[in-house]
């Protein structure tokens, strides 16, 4: 027996057959298909400061010998590829949302950026990543006199 929702608060105006189509919307608004639709890869935060561009990646339950960054041309690629765990006696999950799977992100450098200089930490569940950025591009702050 399958359960299916309706939502009663929807409007369908001018359908031939009112309720048809909460069939669809339950079916694929159900989070057993959300969560195979949604792509399974780390948040991304992208700053700059005068001296750097700096990327973080939220990965937690990784460590970091998983990483593996790559350059080619001006775009940053950052594969993790991780197998899972067979053990003997595995749990029956009624529900899992843990993804331990292979993923890549790709970032594309600007110009500016000095692809020599390119330094990665991995702590508390944050990949870090600074990359210098040229002389030429580095900001030039001075105070500049009224007269």
């Amino acid at each position: 027996m399958n359960l299916v929702k309706f939502n009663s608060d929807k409007r369908n105006n001018g359908a031939l057959m009112p309720g048809f189509n909460d069939v669809f919307d339950s079916i694929f608004n159900d989070t057993f298909f959300n969560d195979r639709m949604t792509a399974r890869v780390p948040a991304a935060n992208i700053s700059e400061s005068d001296l750097h561009y700096h990327i973080e990646l939220a990965a937690p339950g990784l460590k970091k010998e998983d990483f593996k960054l790559s350059l080619d041309r001006n775009v940053l690629s950052v594969n993790v590829e991780q197998q899972k765990e067979q053990s003997q006696g595995q749990k029956s999950y009624n529900k899992r949302e843990f993804s331990y799977g292979s993923w890549v992100r790709s970032f594309t450098l600007p110009d500016s950026a000095n692809v020599e200089q390119i330094d990665a930490t991995y702590n508390d569940g944050i990949l870090m990543i600074d990359i210098a950025k040229r002389e030429e591009a580095k900001a030039i702050r001075r105070q500049i006199e009224i007269k």
